[in-house]
């Protein structure tokens, strides 16, 4: 895939606490993964062998922090590039001691590309991306067949790519898109590692609630 010149994200300061602007600076060591153009090693990384779920986007990983916490056998990797998300999840992972969390700031399509090597993870969660509603805008969709074939490459044979949405626009556009990439097939939600029952509600998630959406839950296998 090629450098992209449009993203699926917008840079945006933020209101940062600071609490938060602490942890950036003391608990990044510990957590942070700095983004660059070679592989990472998760067995060296992590210190061990073990399944790997990378979250896209964890907006302030209140539903990270928790995976992570209750499957202490699972490593996880997130990235995100909200500073203040990524500040509030530091916080979390020191207050619960998450030695199976690490975080990179980044744009995750390059994280993919250059850092994941294919067949390496057992799972991928895109939780509430951005809609990008607008028409005009549905280029900076981050589900496009490029993505999809470029994050289907990373996982495992029989690894899971697992998204949420309370778009409902979206949801279809997710499906067209998944469905079309040979790599993948769509599952039953509840077949994937955690059940949406059992998911920790995200912000974005409690706020479309609030509003009426109607959450979609998708999950898709990775075919041999």
């Amino acid at each position: 895939m090629d450098r992209r010149s449009v993203r699926s994200f917008v840079m945006r300061a933020g209101r940062i606490t600071d609490a938060q602007r602490r942890a950036l600076a003391e608990l990044w060591p510990r957590f942070g993964l700095s983004y660059g153009p070679q592989l990472l090693d998760l067995t060296a990384l992590y210190g061990r062998e073990a399944p790997s779920t990378l979250e896209i986007g964890f907006g302030n990983g209140e539903h990270l922090a928790a995976r992570a916490q209750a499957e202490p056998g699972r490593n996880f990797l997130g990235v995100e590039v909200h500073r203040p998300g990524i500040g509030h999840l530091l916080l979390a992972a020191t207050a619960a001691s998450l030695d199976n969390l690490r975080v990179i700031d980044h744009d995750a399509v390059e994280v993919l590309q250059d850092q994941i090597a294919p067949d390496t993870l057992d799972e991928i969660q895109i939780l509430f991306p951005d809609p990008w509603p607008k028409t005009r805008h549905h280029k900076r969709r981050l589900i496009q067949p490029e993505f999809a074939a470029l994050a289907a490459s990373r996982l495992r044979t029989g690894g899971w790519l697992r998204l949420a949405t309370d778009w409902a626009p979206y949801a279809e556009h997710m499906r067209l898109v998944l469905d079309a990439c040979p790599l993948l097939a769509r599952q039953h939600a509840d077949a994937a590692p955690v059940a949406p029952a059992a998911r920790a509600a995200t912000r974005f998630e409690q706020r479309g609630l609030r509003l009426g959406h109607e959450v979609a839950d998708l999950a898709y296998q990775r075919r041999p």
